[in-house]
């Protein structure tokens, strides 16, 4: 074993052992040093893995923390406190600061290192998604010039991405289910498009529920609640369009596909998951689950 090879080891045991402890930046150390490692070999699935999990847990804590301080921030505007607002905001300033580091920091990596080596479709696809989630994460904050730039590298990271897996992933591989997720949300939260947000939301689930039988054991949990998160953001965003669309057929019309939908899912999952032992009988902890599944279906149909 080469001196890399078992500095690159290392690194990886180190990452995982950070991960267990919840030191997510020493994580992020530890993996940053295995993607510059990376010249012509790219990243294993779990590598990059390791990679997204930590710097996805350094983000979102930022992220929380700047949604919270927005919020208190615009209810002391509200109630006309000043001078709290001028701590806020300044307090608010630091955040976005890490915010900004962070994200540039694995846009950075991502540009120098991991897309270049990418050389599967699904790690292509992988990259070009977390390129395009870190670029959101940016005009989630950002304004005026600086948002939109953002939002513009959002749209053609994720375009990229979305050529690639339209054209050699399965609907059902949970990377491009991710994708169109994430998309989804970025054209309903940043670009403020609800209709795109559930036109590609609905096709997403669609093209998956058409080949649900064909979805393998490993993969079909992950696949399956990307679906369900997808389902519930159909819900939510068709709700918030009948409210205030013209188009009341369009809007009906969607949450009839999103209640069958939520049959879809329960029916595929109780059959994946009600499997009879050998002696043909069911596990006790399978009947437990029937109504778990029934009632997710009906609850969908309360609206």
């Amino acid at each position: 074993m080469s001196p890399t090879e078992s500095s690159r080891e290392e690194n990886v045991y180190m990452a995982k052992l950070a991960e267990q402890a919840e030191r997510y930046e020493e994580m992020v150390e530890f993996m940053e040093k295995v993607a510059k490692t990376v010249d012509v070999e790219e990243l294993t699935v779990e590598e990059r893995n390791l990679l997204s999990v930590a710097y996805k847990n350094v983000i979102g804590a930022r992220r929380a923390s700047w949604r919270i301080i927005s919020s208190i921030e615009q209810k002391e505007e509200s109630r006309g406190n000043e001078d709290h607002v001028a701590v806020i905001k300044e307090y608010r300033g630091k955040i976005e600061t890490e915010l900004s580091k962070i994200c540039d920091g694995i846009l950075s990596l991502l540009e120098s290192h991991l897309i270049p080596s990418a050389s599967s479709a699904e790690s292509k696809v992988f990259y070009l998604k977390m390129k395009g989630d870190y670029h959101r994460y940016l005009a989630e904050f950002k304004t005026g010039a600086e948002r939109k730039e953002a939002a513009e590298s959002t749209l053609l990271a994720y375009k990229s991405a979305q050529d690639i897996a339209l054209a050699e992933l399965a609907p059902t591989h949970p990377i491009r289910l991710g994708l169109a997720l994430n998309f989804s949300v970025f054209y309903y939260e940043i670009l403020n498009s609800p209709d795109r947000a559930c036109n590609l939301a609905k096709q997403a689930f669609d093209e998956a529920i058409s080949e649900l039988d064909t979805l393998g054991e490993e993969s079909y949990k992950d696949s399956t609640l990307i679906m369900q998160l997808l389902r519930d953001n159909l819900t939510l965003w068709t709700s918030d369009i009948t409210v205030s669309s013209d188009s009341p057929i369009l809007c009906h019309s969607c949450l009839v596909f999103v209640q069958a939908s939520a049959l879809s899912v329960c029916t595929w999952s109780v059959r994946q998951t009600i499997k009879p032992e050998k002696n043909g009988q069911f596990d006790v902890e399978v009947l437990l689950i029937l109504p778990f599944y029934i009632g997710q279906f009906f609850s969908q149909l309360v609206t």
